[in-house]
């Protein structure tokens, strides 16, 4: 039994299992959607490649997951950040990113935001003076993806871009069997992770001006009738070949400087508040794929959710596997929305959170 003298060994927590370390969080969001960094209180991840830790922390480390995203300290909503140690030379840090189901490949919003944190945190140098951004090789389970943080005086201090691994096609113009709407067309896309995507108004709905649980209830339709029907392949690795959700877009995909609007529906049933970046490259890749884009045209995404706004490029012309491929250059603002020390009791019957649907 714990006794207050060692639950309050660590100066400043509340009563807690000392057994238990607190995990250290700083909270950002990017456009809307949070990000929760773990500074420290993590468990080592073990393993010798960022997808073996993956693994590692899924079958061995989720309740930090579950600690970190579910209720009380949490919401369903809620996405996290576990910095890693990387394999490869040229990274800076390693990354596992957490939601509400599990571990995703990739995430856009936290790239941006995680740019800004590596810079303002020590865990890059600062560039040198007169230099106005800084260079961030953050190693996310899709591969290495580079920042470019806006600074100043070692600071970060605006904008933040990232370019993506290479983003693909996999299926175009797919007809799938929707259940309650039929036969529908849809693409599959790849911007770190995999898509549906398909114009809101195929299933009914604006998704401008629709309920966010109408737009909800139908990209999860779709997400389930894509993942029965068709499946999901990577030419280089099976722990990237799974369907992460489904974006509901305007269909005003043909390039235009008014800006594109679309929601992002992932995991389960997680609603991006944000543009959502690796569903920005995948509309990218999706666009130049059509002929609908071309090299280094910039286009605006809105998220229907909260009205903020990404941009999105195609760079350069890549390959991932036998794939035609584009780099995308992604960019948006993310902001610092505090700090805290998420501690357990050892009496606590929900200490491991709980989601409510």
């Amino acid at each position: 039994m714990q006794t207050m003298e060692t639950a309050l060994a660590v100066p400043g927590l509340p009563p807690h299992d000392p057994r238990t370390p607190a995990l250290s969080v700083v909270d950002m969001h990017t456009g809307g959607e949070p990000l929760r960094i773990v500074r420290a209180g993590c468990p080592e991840v073990a393993g010798p490649t960022l997808l073996a830790k993956r693994r590692y922390m899924r079958q061995h480390l989720d309740y930090v997951r579950r600690r970190l995203v579910f209720e009380p300290r949490g919401h369903r909503d809620m996405y996290g950040a576990v910095l890693v140690p990387s394999e490869l030379p040229d990274a800076h840090l390693g990354v596992l990113f957490l939601h509400n189901e599990g571990y995703s490949s990739m995430c856009g919003h936290a790239v941006l935001a995680l740019g800004r944190f590596a810079l303002d945190f020590g865990l890059v140098p600062a560039p040198p003076a007169g230099v106005r951004e800084a260079r961030v090789n953050i190693h996310c389970p899709c591969g290495l993806v580079a920042a470019f943080v806006a600074c100043e005086g070692g600071r970060s201090c605006g904008p933040v871009r990232f370019h993506s691994v290479p983003a693909f096609v996999l299926a175009a113009d797919l007809v799938v069997d929707v259940p309650g709407h039929g036969k529908v067309v849809v693409d599959i896309a790849y911007g770190g992770a995999f898509y549906a995507l398909v114009t809101a108004e195929k299933l009914g709905l604006d998704v401008c001006s629709a309920k966010t649980r109408d737009l909800v209830d139908a990209a999860s339709t779709v997400t389930a009738a894509v993942r029965a029907q068709f499946k999901i392949n990577h030419p280089e690795s099976e722990d990237l070949a799974f369907l992460y959700g489904t974006i509901l877009t305007d269909g005003n995909d043909a390039y235009s400087e008014v800006p594109t609007t679309n929601i992002c529906v992932f995991a389960d049933e997680q609603v991006d508040r944000s543009p959502t970046g690796s569903g920005v490259t995948a509309r990218i890749a999706l666009q130049y794929h059509k002929g609908l884009l071309q090299l280094n045209q910039t286009r605006a995404f809105k998220s229907s959710a909260t009205g903020s706004v990404f941009t999105g490029s195609a760079v350069r012309e890549a390959k991932c596997g036998d794939f035609k491929a584009v780099v995308v250059e992604v960019s948006g603002r993310a902001h610092y929305s505090g700090t805290a020390s998420l501690t357990v009791e050892d009496d606590d019957p929900l200490r491991d959170g709980f989601l409510l649907k």
